[in-house]
Formats: structure tokens, C-alpha cells, sequence
């Protein structure tokens, strides 16, 4: 989808010198977050101030899109990015600026099973997510960051969307892939996280991200495609065709993981730069003093 405003997002990442990032719904502050300098994971603060831009997801919705399309098909889940996009471009607390992006299912590749039930043991507000794990807590390779606390498993609106789970309809979870954490963010659909794992599954995943420009996926798709051509035309006998029908497929997954995969998210200079952030976590998460350098 292309966006032709805001230049500047109310939810939007801000950023200061030594890997500093905030950030922030509007003027106020929802996540502060600092780069290790090793590159090996980040150190990162919730403030419990964050609200979704998307509005509360009724029952009757729910079933009504299950009705229309077998929950989980491309039918349905183009539905419920259809819903999101129409609210995103409408919210002004939300991350939609300037731009071309695109909002597909979470890739299979990126969420590990292994990592899903970790969020409900291990989701503190202030904690470190690792990005490639040697030598750090297990439990700190998520690979999904809440933007607030998770609600208990048996919270009367979790409890309303476990039965939704049971059923088949429960909504996806909507979230938000910032290049600077990397890691996607919960944008909306805590409560519905909490349901699905709680009910020992996993939810269905749509990633909101910035689009990477045509001209670089064409700069991408060189390669895979001229070894496609290489592999069909070498192709001889009585299964050539099914061989090359099986290349062709492959060949489309691979075009397919090119053409949406995410671009870098943007982020903005903080006013004040250093001293100006410094000042914000006494504020705001009072104590938090991340060793980085490690």
C-alpha cells in the first residue's frame, strides 16, 4: 500500500548516538531500547503506556470474517489486513508515514516454535532480547516483543478469546517489524497472544512493514532466476515437466520471500540527542541502567 502522509508518524522510533532508541505514541514514551555494542541483542524498558491505534475487535466480527472465508486462507487473511490497513491510514497514534509498505502473514522462518511459549513465562518490562543467543539466557531468544505487559491467561477478555480460539475465528495478531530492535512488536492483539498460547497453540501472525523498493527486488530476483533457467533448460526425459513445474514453485517462493521482505523501519533524530534521552529514562523507567558494552 502506498502512504502519502504524515511525513512523521505518531508512533514512531526515535533515536540518539551509542545505539540509543525511544519509542514513542505522539509525545509520550512506550519503549526505550539500547543496542548492545557487541551487536549480539538489545536492553529495552516498556513504560505500560502504549494503546493500540487499531479499536477493540468485536465477537461478531470475528465470526462474521469466518463466515466469509475458512479462517487462516488467503481470502481471510486478506480480509483482516483489508480491517487493518483501513484503520492504520485512520489512527493517529499509529506507524503508517510517507511511503510504500505492505502487511503479509508473519514468516514461518522467523517465529520459532521453540520461542512462542517463552512469552507467557518470560515477558518482563524490563529485559533483554537476545539476537543470536551464545552465552546469553535462553530465555531471553524471543522472537516477538509485547509493546505491554501480557494480560493473566484467565483474564476475563483472554478468557473471551480462548473460546474464540476454540472455535476457530480468533482474530490475528497484528504486529509491526522495527529493523532497529529486530524484532517484530505486538501493535494489536495482546490479549489474543495470551489466548492462543494459553491454549497451547500459536496465533496467526500479520506483519506490518515497510516495502523495500522495486528496484531492488529486481536487483534480488537476478540471480534466483537466472539458475532457474539454468536448472529447466537442462531438464530432459520423461519427468521434465513435473521437475520443472516443482523449479517453477520454488522459484515463485523464493520471488515471493523478495518481494515482501521488510525494509529498514525509519527512525527519527531525538530532539536533545544523548542528554535528551538520558533525561527521559530517569523519567519515565527510573532505575533502568542497561549494561550495553557487554
Amino acid at each position: 500500500m502506498r502512504v502519502e502522509r504524515p511525513v512523521r508518524p505518531g508512533l514512531r522510533m526515535e533515536c540518539a548516538d551509542d545505539r540509543r532508541l525511544v519509542l514513542f505514541q505522539e509525545d509520550v514514551p512506550v519503549l526505550f531500547a539500547r543496542q548492545r555494542a557487541t551487536l549480539r541483542g538489545l536492553h529495552y524498558a516498556r513504560t505500560g503506556r502504549y494503546v493500540s491505534p487499531l479499536g477493540p475487535l468485536r465477537a461478531e466480527q470475528a465470526r462474521t470474517f469466518g463466515e466469509f472465508a475458512a479462517p487462516g486462507s488467503e481470502a481471510w487473511t486478506e480480509r483482516w489486513a483489508a480491517y487493518a490497513e483501513a484503520g492504520l491510514r485512520t489512527a493517529a497514534n499509529g506507524p503508517l508515514h510517507q511511503g510504500d509498505w505492505h502487511i503479509t502473514p508473519g514468516s514461518s522462518s522467523w517465529f520459532a516454535d521453540v520461542n512462542w511459549p517463552k512469552l507467557l513465562s518470560h515477558d518482563p518490562d524490563r529485559g533483554h532480547l537476545t539476537w543470536f543467543g551464545y552465552g546469553d539466557p535462553v530465555e531471553d531468544a524471543r522472537d516477538l516483543l509485547p509493546l505491554r505487559a501480557l494480560s493473566h491467561r484467565e483474564a476475563p477478555r483472554v478468557k473471551a478469546y480462548r473460546r474464540q480460539h476454540r472455535e476457530g475465528i480468533l482474530p490475528p495478531v497484528f504486529v509491526w517489524w522495527i529493523s532497529g530492535l529486530n524484532s517484530p512488536v505486538v501493535l494489536d492483539g495482546h490479549d489474543r497472544l495470551t489466548a492462543a498460547l494459553a491454549e497451547g497453540s500459536r496465533p496467526r501472525v500479520l506483519e506490518l512493514a515497510r516495502a523495500v523498493d522495486e528496484a531492488w527486488i529486481a536487483l534480488c530476483a537476478e540471480r534466483p532466476v537466472l539458475e532457474y533457467e539454468k536448472k529447466v533448460a537442462a531438464l530432459d526425459g520423461p519427468l521434465a515437466a513435473v521437475r520443472a513445474s516443482a523449479e517453477s514453485r520454488r522459484l515463485a517462493d523464493t520471488l515471493r520471500s523478495i518481494a515482501t521482505a521488510p525494509d529498514r523501519t525509519r527512525a527519527w533524530p531525538l530532539p536533545g540527542g544523548v542528554p535528551a534521552w538520558e533525561t527521559a529514562v530517569a523519567e519515565h523507567v527510573p532505575g533502568w541502567a542497561p549494561d550495553a558494552e557487554s
